[in-house]
């Protein structure tokens, strides 16, 4: 069986955790599977030689900032393959030029376009395992490009998806997704197995357990996704597009997400046109938008107020007197001390009462809400950010995730 697992930052972030996880590949390889490797940057490299670029330059150039956040990798993959090479295995590390991964264009967000596989089935032909950097692919014109933090996830999909792997196992410091954050809610539960659809979700919505445009490229593919820990045996989550065997309500898990700000514009004309002149030049500028809610009009005039990342609010802020004035609108303020927190299940929309439950959670605890979105399996909450720990916990409890015998929506 071939099988592509990838290790994160925290499972090879010094040489003990490396020979650890050198250990478990050798094991797979001498039960008989083919393995190949993706790996991320040791521990928190990649925050460091970021915070190495701002020392240098407030504004890094992004495409010396990917060339320089690519090492962090290619440090992993080297050491990778020498302790497997220690212990009897041939491997070979391999850069995301090297693997095959072809991206677009867009430093520090490339998005993989192809996958020419030749080099690592050459390699798994001489018996090696390879060892792949995570987070990296390269144009046609061979620039590396960086894929966005946490895109190692998306690297092993893709290469499983090319290679046509039976499964894809991600290997963390915790043993599965969980209900909530663990860190935050001692309670929280692993679930057995999650669809794509609630895992997207969550990772959309701020659970950092899995990349979400991994689960959206397994999704497409229905490339099983296995989440467990590289430190202990577990039996971890399978993430995959079958029926759910669980005995349960629809609200799965609770997601929260710190990075959120704000920005309201004053006064905007209510008139045709407005939102595209508003919202293209934020697109240009690759900026992201997330919730937008627009006020009832009143004497032709509106507030309209969306979200960002919080990385985006400085550019996006620069953007703003331009648009204010082109669209004649009286100024603009933003905050970025927000969170979102998000409960997600299949069917929550059209199931009554669990917007009811979650709205009265929130409000018996005193949080106000000042935002909300909901998609068919997600209703979510935009609040301050000190009451979001607060509100995962309340909201843990409300719905008695850590049980099997979870409440009903209605009520």
């Amino acid at each position: 069986m071939l099988v592509v697992q990838k290790y994160g930052g925290t499972s090879v972030a010094d040489a003990e955790r490396i020979k650890h996880v050198a250990g478990r590949i050798v094991r797979r390889v001498r039960q008989g599977d083919q393995v190949v490797v993706v790996v991320s940057a040791m521990g928190n490299t990649t925050d460091e030689l970021i915070d190495l670029a701002l020392q240098v330059t407030d504004d890094p150039d992004p495409r010396e900032l990917d060339m320089l956040l690519s090492t962090g990798e290619q440090v992993s993959i080297a050491l990778v393959s020498m302790a497997l090479r220690a212990l009897g295995q041939e491997a070979v590390s391999l850069t995301g030029t090297q693997a095959g991964i072809y991206t677009r264009p867009t430093y520090g967000a490339g998005r993989i376009i192809r996958v020419d596989t030749a080099r690592i089935r050459f390699e798994l032909e001489r018996g090696r395992v390879p060892i792949v950097a995570g987070f990296q692919g390269a144009t046609e014109d061979q620039e590396i490009v960086t894929l966005g933090r946490g895109a190692s996830d998306t690297t092993a999909v893709a290469l499983a998806v090319a290679l046509g792997a039976a499964r894809c196992e991600n290997y963390k410091d915790v043993e599965g997704v969980y209900t909530a954050d663990p860190r935050i809610v001692p309670t929280a539960r692993r679930l057995s197995e999650i669809t794509y659809e609630e895992m997207l979700e969550l990772a959309t919505q701020g659970a950092q357990v899995m990349h979400n445009r991994a689960v959206e490229l397994a999704s497409v593919y229905e490339l099983p996704i296995l989440v467990t820990s590289s430190f202990v045996d577990a039996p971890g989550t399978l993430i995959h597009g079958g029926p759910l065997m669980e005995e349960r309500n629809r609200v799965r898990a609770i997601a929260h997400d710190t990075d959120v700000a704000k920005i309201t514009i004053r006064h905007v004309p209510d008139r045709p046109g407005i939102a595209a002149q508003i919202f293209e030049p934020l697109a240009e500028a690759g900026i992201s938008v997330d919730t937008i809610v627009q006020n009832a009009s009143e004497a032709n005039l509106t507030d309209l107020t969306f979200t960002v990342a919080t990385k985006d609010l400085r550019r996006a802020e620069a953007l703003m007197p331009a648009i204010c004035e082109a669209i004649g609108a009286a100024g603009y303020s933003t905050d970025a001390n927000l969170a979102k927190v998000s409960i997600v299940g299949t069917g929550i929309q059209t199931a009554p009462g669990y917007a009811a439950r979650m709205f009265r959670t929130l409000y018996e605890h005193g949080i106000n809400i000042e935002m909300i979105s909901t998609s068919e399996i997600r209703l979510t909450c935009i609040i301050k950010k000190d009451r979001v720990e607060e509100a995962v916990r309340a909201l843990h409890d409300a719905f008695q995730l850590e049980s099997r015998d979870e409440v009903q929506g209605t009520g």
